[in-house]
């Protein structure tokens, strides 16, 4: 190891092992390291150039030179990886991110969680259903969805067919956007169904038209205030995230690189910690602090500011930008009171603070279905944001779980949609999501409130 090697001396890839926290039963062991095995064999899902870049752009949102888009799928499903809903989550981000390049006259980066983000962690388990108790449904790197003792036992076999799903689901996105897809000179050209899409008010689609006949305006702003140029705007990247939840899974596909020092883990841009595995003395905690990816932490309303700051601290020891990414779930009505402690707590430490307004209000309807409140989530976020403008910190970035397809999992917004309207389209595999609409409106309000603007879309 050479003496500008960053990897903590006293870690290895898989020195999580002897921590707790990453405890999925699998019942066979061997075959579990079979396929581990073979994971390690394949090429990486991403590089570690991509990886720097990312990290850069992270450090320009920390400084509020730059804002962050995140957003995608709950949990992605392995049957799901087909081009029409890959295509409709990268168009959704495409169109929230002009509204916010327009609105913010600032660069955005995206970050879609997709291509990886097939495990989900579980309040319970198991799930008990009359009277049989089977282990809980973790997501499609784990188990399956189908509530049958076969398919809710962990099967490593899922560990590769996740990982070549994720492959040809970054394939479809380069070739889409390597095509012009996300090219920000024609954004005519990536609104395909835009302007006929049956459910999308006629405030919203006027406005919609106004932002693209004025994004040029907006490319040349930035270009006069020295901070980019336009040629290098003209596409939009994406980068990919997930949960790291199964480190069988992540740790096999870390490895060092060429031309590189430490260890880069190359199934995704950005993984993070969860809310349920962000223990200090946990194995996620252990295994990432040894990687060169930056590494997003959600942090709930329980979190403690001395513990978050010295999670921080371990996962980025010598203070480096664009390395730690505090994503905030804390719930309508608390920012005001739980930010400021933390911001405290981590004076001096270099961190991009974004804003998860979803999972903290989640909802279950009397009939039993699990839904999200647009006026909540929307709450949250404006909440979050005149805080952070308070303290004097910049608001880095949001973290949405949303899709480009027009289903009824959330209730509010523009179009009104109540809980009698949740069972026409209700599709998620685990947690509701933002519908086309939603989402679009989202990034209108946020754009209007953080640019300066006021009154809602309404």
């Amino acid at each position: 190891m050479s003496t500008t090697d960053p990897t903590p001396p006293d870690w290895t890839p898989d020195s999580w092992r002897s921590r707790p926290g990453c405890d999925i039963p699998y019942p066979d062991t061997a075959a579990l390291a079979r396929e581990a095995a073979r994971l390690a064999t394949l090429p990486p899902l991403v590089t570690s150039w991509e990886i720097e870049r990312l990290r850069s752009e992270l450090s320009q949102a920390e400084v509020g030179k730059r804002f962050v888009l995140q957003g995608g799928d709950c949990a992605e499903t392995l049957e799901d990886c087909r081009p029409q809903p890959i295509a409709s989550k990268l168009k959704i981000l495409l169109q929230m991110s002009l509204v916010l390049v327009h609105g913010l006259k600032r660069p955005v980066t995206r970050v879609g969680r997709f291509a990886g983000q097939y495990a989900k962690p579980r309040t319970n388990p198991t799930e008990t259903r009359d009277g049989v108790t089977l282990p809980s449904y973790f997501g499609d790197l784990i188990n399956r969805a189908p509530f049958t003792a076969a398919d809710r036992t962990p099967d490593p076999g899922l560990l590769v067919r996740g990982y070549q799903h994720a492959a040809l689901t970054l394939n479809f996105i380069r070739a889409l956007v390597d095509g012009g897809f996300a090219d920000l000179h024609h954004p005519e050209y990536w609104n395909l169904a835009f302007m006929t899409h049956a459910s999308l008010s006629p405030a919203l689609r006027a406005e919609y038209e106004r932002t693209t006949a004025t994004l040029a305006d907006g490319l040349r702003f930035m270009e006069a205030l020295g901070e980019t140029t336009i040629d290098e705007l003209t596409r939009a990247e994406f980068f990919t995230s997930h949960e790291g939840l199964n480190l069988h899974y992540e740790q096999a596909q870390t490895r060092r690189v060429p031309r590189r020092e430490g260890y880069y883990c190359l199934t995704t841009h950005l993984p993070w910690i969860g809310e349920r595995s962000r223990a200090l003395g946990g194995a996620h905690a252990e295994f990432f602090r040894g990687v060169r990816n930056p590494v997003g932490v959600k942090v709930g309303p329980s979190a403690s500011p001395d513990e978050v700051a010295a999670l921080a601290r371990l996962l980025n020891p010598a203070n480096e930008a664009g390395k730690v990414v505090l994503i905030l779930r804390l719930g309508v009505g608390k920012p005001a009171a739980l930010l400021p402690p933390l911001v405290r707590a981590m004076e001096g430490r270099r961190v991009t603070w974004m804003c998860d307004p979803m999972h903290a209000n989640g909802t279950t309807t009397p009939t039993g279905i699990k839904t999200r409140s647009f006026d909540a989530i929307l709450r949250e976020l404006e909440e979050a944001h005149d805080t952070m403008k308070a303290l004097g910190v910049p608001l880095g970035g949001v973290h949405f779980e949303l899709t480009g397809d027009d289903v009824t999992e959330c209730v509010g917004g523009a179009a009104g949609l109540t809980e009698a309207d949740l069972s026409t389209n209700y599709a998620t595999a685990c947690d509701p999501r933002l519908n086309y609409q939603q989402s679009l409106e989202m990034a209108f309000l946020l754009a209007r409130k953080m640019g300066g603007g006021n009154g809602r879309l309404r």
